[in-house]
């Protein structure tokens, strides 16, 4: 859906709705899925952005990037399913002196019930449901398992 700058921006301007009140300052994504909807958001609100990127397995800021201390800030992801990444940069962020107001994310696959540290939003919610390996039908038949967008398979 955001390879149409069209949605990008509705649903930027969806998320930046819930936040207008706050006095954002700055939109920080973790690359790579975030980073389409972040700019988004940024731009609605009027605020810089910014990406996380890891590096030898650490969320960090890169490219030059920095954030002064105290500024308020919104992480922004495409999608929240356990909310590591989401957490990983709330965690970077205030360790750089980044003062986290929030975090909101297009859909929330956890049903809500992620914790990444801070107050969040989702434009959706779902409940999506896993099962052990020992109880999948797909896993007894031998069939690869594949999480599209995952940094793990």
């Amino acid at each position: 859906m955001l390879q149409y700058s069209k949605n990008a921006e509705q649903f930027g301007k969806a998320i930046a709705e819930q936040f207008a009140a706050q006095g954002v300052e700055l939109v920080a994504s973790p690359a790579i899925g975030g980073i389409v909807i972040g700019h988004e958001v940024a731009r609605a609100l009027g605020a810089r952005f910014i990406w996380t990127e890891r590096e030898s397995g650490q969320m960090t800021l890169r490219r030059g990037f920095s954030v002064s201390n105290g500024e308020k800030t919104l992480v922004v992801e495409d999608v929240i399913t356990t909310g590591g990444s989401t957490r990983e940069t709330v965690e970077c962020l205030r360790a750089a002196g980044a003062n986290v107001v929030g975090a909101a994310s297009i859909i929330d696959r956890s049903g809500g019930a992620v914790d990444v540290g801070v107050p969040r939003v989702a434009l959706a919610a779902l409940k999506v449901v896993s099962v052990e390996p020992d109880l999948c039908d797909a896993c007894r038949l031998g069939e690869p398992v594949v999480k599209p967008g995952s940094r793990k398979s």
